[in-house]
C-alpha cells in the first residue's frame, strides 16, 4: 500500500495536442508512415517546451504537457504549431489549455481539470489552440497574443458549460498552404504533387494514392475539408 506522502496536490497548466486527421493520413499512408510523423511530433513537443514545462506522456498520437507557469504552457503550445507548420507534408496540430487542481500520485497525474484539457484538444480544429477562462485571463498579459471568445459549449463528463477561447497571434504571417483533403496533410501551395479541378475550385495532393482515392470519391471529402484554391 501507497504511503501518504507518495501524493501530491498541484496547481497546474495542462496542454493536450494532436494531429488533425491522424486516422485518415494513416489510411492513405499506412501505419509506418505514420508512425513516424507520430515519432516526429513527440520530438517537436519536447523541442518546443519552454523551462519548467514537463513532457507528460504520449499515446497515439496525443500529447500530454504540463508546467507551473500559465505564460511558459502557451508559449510552448505556440512554438509546437509553429513548428509543426514550417514542417513539410505533416499534419496540423489541436491543442487544448486548462488549469485547475490535479493530484500525483505513483508518478502520474489525475483529476478532472486533464480531462476537460483533453476535451478542449479534441473540440478543436487543426491548427487551432484553445482554451479555458483561466489561461484566457493571464494571456492577456502576452504581447501580440489574443484570447478571442469562442462561446460556452458543452463536454461530455462535464456539468456545467465552459467558456472557451481560442488563442491566436495578432497579424501572425503564415506561409501559403493548403490541406490535402484526404490525408489531411498541409502543404505548401507550390510543393503539390497533384492538383485536381472539382467543381469549380481546385484542390492539392501530396501524393498521388490520394488524389486516385479523390477522383474516384470526391463526395467523401469536399464536404467535410473546404480547400482554398
Amino acid at each position: 500500500m501507497q504511503e501518504a506522502t507518495d501524493v501530491r496536490e498541484l496547481d497546474l497548466a495542462l496542454l493536450f495536442a494532436d494531429l488533425s486527421g491522424y486516422t485518415a493520413l494513416t489510411e492513405i499512408h499506412g501505419a509506418l508512415t505514420a508512425s513516424g510523423i507520430v515519432l516526429q511530433f513527440c520530438e517537436l513537443a519536447q523541442a518546443s517546451l519552454d523551462p519548467g514545462v514537463k513532457f507528460i506522456n504520449s499515446i497515439g498520437d496525443d500529447v500530454f504537457c504540463a508546467g507551473d507557469s500559465t505564460l511558459a504552457v502557451v508559449r510552448s503550445a505556440l512554438k509546437l504549431r509553429d513548428a509543426a507548420e514550417k514542417e513539410p507534408y505533416f499534419p496540423r496540430i489541436r491543442m487544448g489549455i486548462h488549469r485547475g487542481p490535479i493530484v500525483e500520485r505513483a508518478g502520474r497525474l489525475f483529476g478532472a481539470p486533464i480531462n476537460l484539457t483533453a476535451r478542449l484538444a479534441d473540440q478543436a480544429q487543426g491548427g487551432q489552440i484553445l482554451c479555458s477562462a483561466p489561461i484566457a485571463e493571464t494571456v492577456g498579459v502576452l504581447a501580440g497574443i489574443e484570447a478571442r471568445p469562442a462561446g460556452e459549449r458543452h463536454f461530455k463528463n462535464v456539468a456545467r458549460p465552459v467558456s472557451v477561447f481560442e488563442l491566436l497571434r495578432l497579424a501572425a504571417a503564415r506561409a501559403p498552404s493548403v490541406i490535402d483533403p484526404v490525408c489531411r496533410m498541409q502543404i505548401e501551395i507550390g510543393k503539390a504533387v497533384v492538383l485536381i479541378k472539382h467543381e469549380g475550385n481546385v484542390y492539392r495532393f501530396c501524393s498521388r494514392d490520394g488524389a486516385e482515392a479523390f477522383h474516384k470519391s470526391p463526395e467523401l471529402y469536399v464536404v467535410t475539408l473546404p480547400v482554398g484554391s
